[in-house]
């Protein structure tokens, strides 16, 4: 039996994603910013301060990969980090004001990315593809869970 790719919810679904992810780039690039920037853009917007932790379990990615997000975004200028109060031995990370300037310009883009991307359904249709896609990513995140 042949694997039929166009056929497959994974392989469309990371197709998708790869898609997405270039489109929104190409918004963000002329900003100094890439996709990989908007978990932590979203999850630190409106003032919030989280820790390193905090921010790898919001966004789904495995600390290494955060702890190098927030390395490359400090050094650019985006984050910045103090001690956690309660903590010492953890820190805690906030927007600078010149990546604060920035969160509209990624809303925007998301939002337009997002539009076109649904743009050839119904809104019914959106609503019903968005809330099957939410039961999907709830049974494999289940999969994720210890237990």
């Amino acid at each position: 039996m042949a694997f039929d790719r166009d056929k497959s919810a994974g392989y469309m679904t990371n197709w998708a994603a790869r898609l997405f992810a270039r489109a929104i780039d190409r918004r963000l690039k002329p900003l100094g910013l890439s996709s990989a920037h908007m978990p932590v853009m979203f999850a630190l917007g409106e003032g919030r301060e989280m820790s390193q932790k905090a921010l790898a379990e919001a966004a789904s990615i495995e600390q290494p990969t955060m702890a190098a997000t927030l390395s490359r975004m400090e050094r650019d200028g985006l984050v910045k980090r103090r001690p956690d109060p309660r903590d010492r031995r953890a820190a805690l990370f906030s927007l600078t004001p010149q990546a604060a300037d920035k969160a509209a310009a990624v809303r925007a883009a998301a939002f337009d990315v997002n539009g076109r991307a649904l743009a050839g359904l119904e809104p019914q249709e959106r609503a019903i593809f968005l809330a099957m896609l939410a039961r999907v990513v709830v049974a494999l995140g289940e999969e994720d869970q210890p237990g």
